[in-house]
């Protein structure tokens, strides 16, 4: 019997417990039929103001993510949306396929990933380089670029914000992420932005105007993957080309 509101697919989404932005982004671009259900990964402490601290971070996530994923299970989902980014580009391309290979044998269900939802976007665009925000430590931003590197992409410019625990990065400012596109899009034939809790989607469909280049905000190009790997063609305004072109 279909589910009286997720008629058409159940999302699980597996975001950490500090984000406070993926989860009304992917509200925002609901579209009828499909249904988000959130698990928290649990993160007792949010400090990252130095590598050590994305590490821990990440020592973490690796410590609850079964958890969280057996719990959402129980809502019986169709699908799996990673509401987090920085686990998916730790350790290259290889990093993100055996993360993808971990969940997908802790749900054997479909699973979009940023790093794969990113990697998807750039393809389809047929671009090559491409300049990166984040709101990483060194070490993050590192990961990101080998990802990219490993796909034959080139880091043009990578902007890390250095936010100081995984709470603040949602409140970094639009401004601040307006200067951040502005700092790494020159030499750049798109931008893409990395990190679920920095609020972007509507600042992307801004700039993807003013500078007549693509501008990927993560949590728009995973939902975009989600709803294609899933046959929903439902077009969205207002969260970029991803949603309302292709």
């Amino acid at each position: 019997m279909p589910d009286a509101l997720g008629w058409r697919r159940k999302f699980a989404v597996i975001a950490p417990s500090t984000n406070t932005i993926v989860e009304p982004d992917f509200y925002r671009m609901s579209v009828p039929g499909v249904t988000a259900h959130v698990s928290r990964i649990h993160i007792r402490d949010q400090g990252i103001a130095d590598d050590a601290g994305m590490e821990n971070l990440l020592v973490q996530i690796r410590a609850e993510i079964a958890a969280a994923c057996e719990r959402v299970m129980t809502c019986e989902p169709d699908y799996v949306v990673m509401g987090m980014s920085a686990e998916t580009f730790w350790g290259g391309l290889e990093g993100n396929r055996r993360f993808t290979q971990q969940i997908t044998e802790l749900t054997h269900l479909g699973l979009a990933t940023g790093a794969e939802a990113c990697e998807r976007a750039l393809k389809l665009y047929g671009v090559r380089r491409i300049g990166v925000v984040t709101p990483y430590q060194p070490v993050g931003d590192a990961n990101v670029v080998t990802f990219f590197q490993d796909l034959g992409f080139e880091v043009v410019a990578i902007k890390g914000l250095k936010c100081p625990t995984a709470v603040s990065i949602a409140g970094v400012t639009e401004d601040e992420l307006r200067r951040a596109i502005l700092d790494v899009h020159g030499d750049a034939e798109a931008v893409v932005q990395c990190g679920t809790n920095l609020s972007m989607v509507s600042l992307a469909d801004e700039a993807e105007r003013w500078l007549g280049k693509p501008v990927i905000a993560i949590n728009a190009a995973t939902w975009w993957m989600a709803l294609r790997d899933n046959g929903i063609e439902d077009k969205i305004r207002g969260c970029g080309r991803l949603l309302l072109e292709h």
